[in-house]
């Protein structure tokens, strides 16, 4: 509570003993005096946290980009210099001078100096020159028809769905390794199904269980050919349709185009959606298509987006190739980030027409037609992503707390899914009838820094560990598959050239149980060195300068697409190339560049949900939750830099920086509408 405030009510509860003499009147104004200092203590110490975990997310970005040169070339931390002191600094002052200035824009304070008179006058003067009004009346003319243009989900969806048809027509798909063996697993286990015999023979012949490659403990008893690798729901409908497609035309490629059409729909419908959420706040309209019912207008934070906003938006899912290749990538990335734009906007739906913001004080009741969005949405990650139903347990949590009034949203569109889909393929697991993913997937820091420290300190490992790693892993092999980039070879993804530092094939239970041991001494014996495993993992999410390690482009001229197809090599061979590569010419462009690559808006969302920190919009941050999750996703994923882990933010940069432009303007108004004595928003601890 604010200072004022409080001497306040202290002298109106000592006036009930105030007496001529003024005694009780003294003996409030020490009161006030004992208990102001206090209050100042704590709400510093509050905004001194606040800025420490903003300044924290700072130093972070900073470090990632300070070590980025030191990585480029394969070196360690150990050699920093006074250059990469310089980059820190530098770096550093940037990111926090960022979310200095948002955080003063926020809170309508000056961000640049006054405009001079003269300069003011001289640009009236030129804003009434005929050439000026002339373009104010053109510039007023593109500003209605964007806005006309826009205003409707449909007319989104059209725009999106006709901006991109040149991707689907000339391109027609765009895949790597994941898809063809998602389709290889379904035609073993059909195989199976239909009786073919198809049995494990010989150490040098792989199922596709050996290539991805899961342990055989995992394995039932009586083997399928079916797993949870790469999501059992993905894999059945990928596997199903090139099965279709090779009893039709003899070969997969009309699969592949069919299931690139359907996700091509799909990305515009999800984009088309929560676009016309952020931008025409349609909830907040009645049915009889009337006024607004609320009240929220006048503050600023219903105001439907500008004609900018709404153009920039939409130009960068139009023309940024991250958005652009990804709506015909079957991967399983690209179907999650879509399905997780959907997700965000009714969740900003949810957000917006809470009770607090509602006249009545009654939180708004999710439409039918909403809440079926949320339920599809929320199936749809379970079904392509294994970490979304982490994202979704963790919001249904903080949901309940924070919006208990709409429980059962929260129960039927986000629990019941869960229950259902991930419950469901547990139970099939735990029956016989898949085989679980590996766990060794999720250890990728770890296999890094065993594998750094096996190459280029193979003396610094302790005894006791190489003798609990030795039924696990070759550690000469570990050491000779290290990439710094991508933790796959070490543990032996893949079948070209396949390096068996993971002993897949015998490793029991036991054995990876004493795993975590044996890592803990190496790290703890070889810190340097498992600190720059860590961070050249991961420091190009992070790291606004770092080329991406794989890019999006690269599933459109994969040589999976160019050269081992039937007849989608031959439509358009040479233009698929070129596009690739225009592409990447533009990514490798300074500065502008960047906006091609997922980790710029990595980067600038965590400025953002650092801003929101420090200006308390707890509500706001516990709806933008899941982004930081993914985030952390993104350390923990095999590969740096990987742009495709990067898509879901950077799909939901945009309408962030909307609803950021939003609050603030209602945070504004809130200040300035104020009574005389209530206290400042900008100090009143929450």
């Amino acid at each position: 509570m604010h200072a004022d405030d409080g001497r306040h009510l202290v002298s109106t509860a000592g006036s009930a003993h105030t007496t001529p003499s003024g005694d009780a009147a003294a003996g409030a104004t020490v009161e006030t005096v004992a208990i102001r200092p206090r209050r100042t203590r704590l709400t510093g110490l509050a905004a001194g946290a606040r800025w420490g975990l903003a300044g924290f997310a700072c130093l972070w970005m900073a470090l990632c980009t300070a070590v980025g040169p030191l990585y480029w070339v394969e070196g360690s931390i150990a050699d920093w210099s006074w250059a990469n002191t310089a980059y820190f600094l530098i770096s550093f002052a940037a990111y926090l001078g960022i979310v200095i200035l948002l955080v003063r824009w926020a809170r309508r304070r000056r961000i640049l100096p006054p405009l001079p008179v003269a300069t003011k006058r001289r640009l009236v003067h030129l804003a009434l020159t005929a050439p000026m009004q002339a373009m104010a009346r053109a510039g007023d003319w593109c500003r209605r028809m964007i806005l006309h243009g826009t205003d409707r989900w449909w007319k989104l969806f059209l725009i999106l769905l006709i901006g991109w048809l040149w991707v689907p027509t000339t391109l027609l798909s765009a895949f790597g390794a994941d898809v063809r063996s998602q389709a290889r697993e379904f035609s073993w286990a059909l195989n199976q199904w239909l009786g073919v015999d198809q049995p494990y023979i010989g150490f040098f012949s792989f199922v596709p269980m050996d290539i991805y490659p899961t342990a055989h403990y995992l394995w039932p008893e009586d083997p399928t050919y079916l797993t949870d690798q790469h999501n059992i729901v993905l894999t059945v409908c990928y596997g199903a349709a090139t099965a279709v497609s090779r009893y039709l035309t003899g070969s997969n490629d009309a699969g592949f185009v069919a299931l690139s059409a359907i996700q091509f729909v799909f990305a515009a419908f999800c984009c088309a959606a929560t676009a016309n959420r952020f931008f025409n706040l349609p909830f907040l309209r009645p049915a009889d298509g009337g006024e607004r019912i609320d009240a929220l207008h006048e503050t600023g934070l219903a105001r439907p987006a500008g004609a900018l906003q709404r153009f920039v938006i939409l130009l960068f899912f139009l023309v940024c190739p991250l958005a652009v290749f990804a709506t015909i990538s079957l991967t399983k990335s690209p179907l999650f980030a879509f399905s997780f734009v959907w997700w965000f906007g009714v969740w900003y739906e949810l957000h917006m027409t809470r009770g607090e913001l509602m006249p009545d004080g009654k939180a708004r009741r999710l439409n039918t037609r909403s809440w079926m969005a949320f339920a599809a949405a929320s199936c749809v990650m379970l079904i392509s992503a294994k970490y979304a139903w982490y994202i979704i347990v963790l919001q249904i949590l903080l949901a309940l707390i924070a919006d208990r009034r709409r429980w059962h949203v929260y129960v039927t569109a986000l629990l019941l899914p869960t229950v259902l889909i991930h419950g469901g393929v547990v139970l099939m697991i735990q029956s016989g009838l898949i085989i679980n993913g590996d766990p060794i997937e999720s250890r990728g820091i770890q296999l890094q820094q065993i594998a750094r420290v096996a190459k280029l300190n193979p003396e610094g490992i302790p005894d006791s560990a190489a003798e609990l790693l030795e039924p696990i892993f070759n550690l000469d092999q570990m050491a000779d598959a290290y990439r710094q980039d991508d933790a796959d070879p070490v543990k032996s993804s893949g079948i070209q050239s396949k390096k068996v530092s993971y002993k897949w094939r015998t490793v029991t239970e036991e054995d990876m149980a004493q795993f975590n041991t044996a890592w803990a001494q190496i790290v703890a014996a070889n810190p340097v060195i498992a600190l720059d495993a860590l961070l050249a993992k991961c420091y190009g999410y992070f790291d606004v300068t770092a080329s991406p390690y794989t890019s999006m482009d690269y599933y459109v001229d994969s040589i999976y697409v160019q050269n081992q197809t039937e007849w989608i090599k031959d439509w358009c061979h040479d233009w698929r190339a070129s596009v690739a590569q225009f592409a990447r010419d533009w990514g490798a462009v300074p500065v502008l560049g960047w906006l091609t690559h997922g980790n710029l808006y990595v980067s600038l969302t965590l400025l953002i949900g650092a801003a929101e920190v420090v200006l308390r919009r707890w509500r706001t941050l516990a709806w933008h939750i899941p982004l930081a999750l993914l985030m952390g996703v993104m350390i923990t994923a095999p590969a740096n830099n990987f742009e495709r882990h990067m898509l879901p933010v950077a799909f939901c940069f945009g309408f962030l920086c909307l609803t950021f432009w939003r609050e603030s303007l209602a945070s504004r108004h809130t200040a300035d509408g104020m009574p005389p004595n209530s206290p400042n928003p900008d100090t009143v601890e929450a």
